[in-house]
């Protein structure tokens, strides 16, 4: 009988051949089966200009094997924090499943193209408030919002919404990725993937939980 990925993952066995972005897609399906809502929702961390870190929820909105993207106003705090640190972790944690997949790495801004294709692919309501949006910047009131939602909406009418200039996604792209799965009395299963840099093979290590 064929092991699952995850078999092979915990077992003391052979890891040598393992994918971890593969890993990743076996326990995301299970996640999109099981979490009640957003099993694509992730922690994100950041860090300023003085390494204070920073960590907020993001949605994990496109990935393949070059790493796993998230949109954002780049003027917003992590925005700006990421143009000037482009490195970042994240935390994916199914509660659903007892299960978080953690990773880190740097983080590369995605092309032109792809960010037009997502931004396109988003309710019209949603672009036009990301348009709006003066994210992380002082805000006098929620009225004062919603009026220049409205205006803009006025103002596009059935038109289109383009992408806003200041609108467009990173990629994290991981040189290091851990899977976590809850075990009895706390004795829980951690292996952590770990790469020299983007292009490098794939190592692990199973880790005390």
């Amino acid at each position: 009988m064929l092991q699952t990925l995850t078999e092979r993952l915990f077992d003391d066995g052979d890891r040598t051949d393992l994918d971890p972005f593969a890993l990743f897609e076996e326990w995301f399906a299970l996640a999109q089966e099981a979490e009640p809502n957003d099993p694509h929702a992730m922690a994100l961390a950041t860090s300023d200009e003085n390494g204070l870190p920073d960590v907020r929820m993001v949605l994990l909105n496109r990935r393949d094997t070059r790493g796993f993207c998230f949109f954002t106003n780049f003027e917003s705090e992590k925005g700006r924090q990421l143009l000037a640190n482009p490195q970042a972790a994240m935390v994916m944690h199914w509660k659903s499943l007892r299960r978080q997949v953690r990773m880190r790495g740097p983080v590369e801004r995605v092309t032109e193209a792809e960010a037009d294709e997502y931004f396109a692919s988003r309710a019209k309501g949603s672009r036009i408030a990301s348009a709006t949006s003066r994210q992380s910047r002082p805000l006098a009131s929620r009225q004062q919002m919603m009026d220049e939602v409205a205006a803009l909406t006025a103002m596009i009418g059935d038109g289109d919404m383009p992408r806003p200039a200041h609108w467009s996604g990173f990629r994290i792209v991981p040189v290091s990725m851990e899977f976590w799965k809850d075990g009895e009395f706390r004795l829980h299963d951690r292996v952590r993937f770990t790469r020299h840099n983007t292009g490098a093979p794939w190592t692990s290590t199973r880790l005390y939980p």
